[in-house]
């Protein structure tokens, strides 16, 4: 009865998995540079995705189907924080199109959970969005020394004897 809402439920997945892991990737390599709040921020958001995952699946083996667990492409090597950040705004406006449309998609199959499903997810990938535009235009406005003062708190951090996050 549903085979359309299942369809897009799984390329909803597809593109959470391939969320999770590009941010997670982003989260290590901010890390790695001593970047602590752009790691968190990406860390977070992978959580996030991780919870829409589960969500997506929750509803699909309701409606008596199969969940497929497979991300939809692969990670981007990306190392410049700048690229990062606009390479998520991106990821996060396709989220929110796709979701819209699947959305409406939803509805006019007779599906409304799956519906306010997607229209639930937009708020929080509208939210991501926004984060990520935030965190640009910071870099846009404080050039390198945004990225500076992240490496200098750390550092501090460290010689006070405080444990990395």
């Amino acid at each position: 009865m549903h085979e359309k809402s299942v369809e897009l439920l799984n390329r909803a997945i597809g593109d959470e998995l391939s969320a999770i892991h590009q941010y997670m990737y982003f989260h290590f390599h901010c890390d790695d540079q001593g970047y602590d709040l752009l790691a968190g921020l990406f860390k977070q958001t992978a959580i996030e995705e991780m919870l829409h995952t589960e969500r997506l699946a929750e509803r699909i083996l309701f409606l008596k189907s199969e969940v497929e667990i497979r991300a939809s492409a692969e990670v981007t090597k990306i190392h410049d924080v700048a690229e990062m950040l606009k390479l998520a705004r991106e990821m996060e406006e396709k989220s929110i199109r796709d979701y819209n449309a699947w959305a409406n998609e939803c509805a006019a199959n007779a599906d409304s959970v799956s519906k306010k499903l997607f229209e639930d997810l937009v708020v929080d990938e509208e939210r991501h969005f926004d984060q990520y535009d935030i965190e640009l235009d910071n870099m846009d406005k404080f050039g390198d020394n945004y990225l500076a003062l992240q490496s200098i708190e750390r550092s501090k951090s460290r010689a006070a004897g405080q444990p990395a996050e």
